[in-house]
């Protein structure tokens, strides 16, 4: 008998229970991989956070040692003599308008607006490209360098008023814009806790020029005319400022690639820049006109013009002194809005009540003074503003951009406001010598909504934290005694 043996397929619940099996393992195979990427990844993580350390501890310390002293004494001699040139034109505007070729031009007091204004000006569009290309940050300072010295030289040749403007204007305030922005990225990549006091120590160096620059120049100009004086510049400038080119390096190492990370915009939102925006407008507005016309003031009261020079010159020593000291305590010793506050008011209350009344050298002296400590002091801040608004580092060469942007429509709209406002006579008893009162008025103007607008912010804020003080009080002391009064 035959006997057939039958293979079948298993039954459905055989099948099933065969299916359960592979979706488990598979199930527990994904699940394997899955823990093997986390490891990879945190691998990885832990692999860059090392490298990451160790670059860290390969770099340089911030806030002090040889080097950041040392870029920062490069920066503070490029400062004094690039800045120190533009801000001492009026001596050059007073040569230019009393000898030829360029006697009686209206134009001339073009040259030092545009000089001044374009590296302010300038601010928004080059700053982006600093932190797009850092790796040629170094290439910009030597062709603005470059563009300065060669400016003032083309200068001397001039003999119309429009290549003066082109080369002694539009081409040394291309050179200052291209070489200032890239030098300040590198100052604020050395000095992060101890920033406000490095900016003071920068800034001051315009002081330090400023007391001896205009005296230079004039005794150059009267002795050998505009010519050789331009050339003496630019020589003078490259033999003091040449040696100082290596000291200047970032402490970062520069990106090999040429898109860096995007600069952070976001402070563009809070409200608390356009506070700082504001202040900052309105103290810009009302700054530069003692500058501009303390020495013509002095002449319409009877005094010599070298009175002149020594005012401006009082200002600039007052002004290295205000600066070093607004930047000293911004580093936390106090608070930036009592910074912010204290610099345009006093400034204010001095142009109000000394300017406007001073029929005599010695009000003028102490207004200089004043002035010269507290409204130069006001730029020093714009570091802190910055870190105030934002807390990622792209952001403050950003912030100073904006501020500086604001400053140069001020120094743009200072000469047509002030040619609109200055009156035809003289009275020496009268406030502000009649001719000068509506360009006094203004100046304290300017600096008063200055200060307004951030106290108004600051009374907010502390009414604010009041009202939420008392509120928590109230709340914890009804929780105290109602179980009592029950």
């Amino acid at each position: 008998m035959t006997t057939i043996i039958s293979v079948g397929l298993p039954d459905v619940a055989a099948q099933s229970s065969l299916l359960q099996i592979g979706d488990t393992y598979i199930d527990d195979l994904a699940r394997i991989q899955g823990r093997i990427s986390a490891i990879d990844e945190d691998a990885v993580r832990e692999g860059d956070d090392a490298a990451e350390a160790i670059r860290a501890h390969q770099l340089p310390s911030i806030d002090g040692g040889a080097a950041a002293w040392r870029v920062l004494f490069g920066a503070f001699v490029f400062e004094a003599l690039l800045w120190g040139f533009p801000l001492s034109y009026g001596v050059f505007q007073n040569y230019y308008f009393q000898n030829e070729p360029f006697r009686g031009n209206k134009n001339i007091q073009i040259v030092g607006t545009v000089a001044t204004s374009m590296t302010y000006l300038g601010a928004l569009f080059t700053t982006p490209f600093v932190r797009k290309y850092q790796r040629f940050q170094r290439y910009m300072i030597h062709l603005g360098w470059t563009l300065c010295i060669v400016s003032l030289i083309a200068g001397s040749f001039a003999t119309q008023i429009g290549t003066l403007i082109f080369t002694q204007g539009i081409l040394y305030g291309t050179g200052v814009l291209i070489l200032y922005y890239p030098l300040l990225s590198m100052v604020n990549e050395w000095f992060v806790q101890k920033r406000g006091l490095a900016y003071g120590i920068l800034y001051c160096g315009t002081g330090v020029t400023g007391v001896a620059f205009p005296f230079i120049i004039e005794a150059l100009l009267i002795r050998y005319g505009y010519a050789t004086t331009l050339r003496a510049l630019g020589l003078g400038i490259a033999v003091f400022t040449g040696p100082c080119l290596p000291m200047l390096r970032g402490r970062l190492p520069p990106s090999q690639e040429s898109a860096m990370q995007k600069t952070d915009w976001s402070f563009l939102k809070t409200p608390l820049f356009y506070l700082y925006g504001t202040s900052n407008l309105c103290q810009a507005m009302g700054y530069w006109f003692p500058g501009l016309f303390l020495p013509s003031y002095a002449t319409s009261l009877g005094l010599s013009p070298a009175t002149g020079a020594l005012l401006l010159a009082l200002f600039s020593v007052a002004q290295v002194g205000g600066q070093l000291t607004f930047g000293f305590l911004s580093d936390g010793r106090l608070p930036l809005h009592v910074l912010l506050l204290l610099s345009p008011l006093v400034s204010a209350i001095a142009a109000f009540l000394l300017w406007g009344f001073s029929h005599s050298l010695p009000p003028l002296i102490i207004f200089s003074l004043l002035y010269g400590f507290f409204g130069a002091g006001y730029v020093v801040l714009w570091g802190r503003m910055g870190m105030a608004l934002s807390d990622d580092p792209t952001a403050g060469l950003a912030t100073y951009s904006v501020f500086a942007f604001q400053k140069g429509i001020g120094n743009v709209l200072a000469g047509p406001i002030s040619a609109a406002l200055l009156l035809g006579n003289t009275n020496t008893t009268s406030y502000g010598v009649l001719r000068y009162q509506n360009i006094v008025i203004l100046t304290g103007a300017g600096m008063l909504l200055s200060s307004l607008s951030v106290g108004a912010w600051y009374l907010k804020s502390t009414s604010s934290m009041a009202c939420r003080y008392t509120s928590i009080t109230s709340a914890l002391l009804s929780q105290w005694l109602s179980p009592r009064i029950r």
